[in-house]
């Protein structure tokens, strides 16, 4: 593991709390993890990609690992799933949700007319694929490990034909001029973050969200359908829901699923242990505050529909005649 690099920040103390997010300077991790109020006044330490962060959150390095899980447009972040699901041993302790706004940066003076080669992370440039296509067509499009590390080094560069993808922030602190902003192909365009620690699990709130693996005991015809029944029969709304092979054999899957409760809820509790004695094993990632504020609408609709129809179907049982 590279050695990380802490952030410059003259109130850090090794008192504070440690947290490792996606490096360097300028990423839309670090705008994320700086929206709360408590984390932004932590020590934080700098990684050179997202399966680092989880690493060192495991192992007591950081004290919480920050990092990308999904977005929007682009959906899961496949190495955060796979490293939480098959390398490590942490669990989610809060999740946050950003909304996304995708600059194109150069270095000062530079035109847009004139951009070659653009650079960023994977997921940024497939968020922007639109915007390229029209504005600049005969563009390369280069991968970077973070939309900040694209931006540091079109500044080290210095060429005007070369422009990176990323934020406000980003441009703040490589010295960038904004090309063209907000340049997402979609506007609503957000991106959901976790904070990791090992063993933890949050005090359940009311609003909560649980995730977990689900493993089949077999590959067979209805599998899936009947991990999900277990869900439905319980009146538990999934979230997400994806396959991710197991890496033991091709067309051999598990699937993550994020579920509305906490495993301290009865009810999630009895769905769990039915998916571990009756499909496969489950591995348990983590109950935690959610940062959707849909969750009780949805939970209070389902128990006024079932309220409804336990009603209109005592009403017809009730018309029902008695033997003489």
């Amino acid at each position: 593991m590279n050695e990380p690099t802490t952030a410059d920040r003259p109130d850090a103390t090794a008192e504070r709390l440690r947290v490792g997010f996606l490096g360097p300077r300028g990423t839309f991790t670090e705008q994320a993890l700086l929206t709360q109020a408590d984390l932004a006044g932590a020590e934080l330490v700098a990684y050179q990609n997202m399966a680092e962060v989880l690493h060192a959150a495991e192992v007591g390095e950081v004290d919480l690992g920050f990092v990308a899980i999904e977005n929007s447009i682009e959906g899961t972040v496949n190495v955060t799933s796979d490293v939480l699901t098959f390398d490590v041993d942490v669990l989610i302790q809060r999740e946050v949700v950003l909304n996304v706004q995708q600059h194109l940066l150069g270095v000062v003076g530079a035109d847009l007319g004139a951009i070659r080669e653009v650079v960023s992370h994977p997921h940024a440039n497939a968020q922007v694929r639109g915007f390229l296509h029209r504005a600049l067509p005969e563009v390369t499009v280069r991968a970077a490990n973070s939309t900040a590390e694209a931006a540091r080094a079109v500044a080290e560069a210095a060429d005007p034909a070369v422009a990176a993808i990323g934020n406000d922030l980003a441009a703040r602190l490589y010295g960038l001029d904004v090309l063209a902003a907000d340049i997402e192909d979609h506007p609503e365009n957000q991106t959901r973050f976790v904070a990791v620690a090992p063993h933890a699990v949050p005090a359940p709130t009311g609003h909560d969200k649980t995730t977990v693996v689900a493993f089949q005991h077999a590959d067979r015809p209805g599998s899936l359908l009947a991990i999900l029944q277990e869900f439905a029969a319980r009146r538990i709304n999934l979230t997400r829901l994806e396959s991710r092979p197991t890496k033991k054999a091709l067309g051999d899957y598990c699937f993550v699923l994020d579920l509305e409760g906490h495993v301290a809820d009865d009810v999630v509790a009895d769905c769990l242990k039915a998916l571990r004695t009756k499909h496969g094993d489950v591995k348990f990632l983590g109950s935690y505050p959610s940062a959707v504020g849909e969750a009780p609408v949805r939970r209070r609709s389902a128990d006024e529909a079932r309220t409804a129809a336990e009603v209109w179907i005592d009403s017809i049982r009730s018309r029902i005649a008695r033997l003489p």
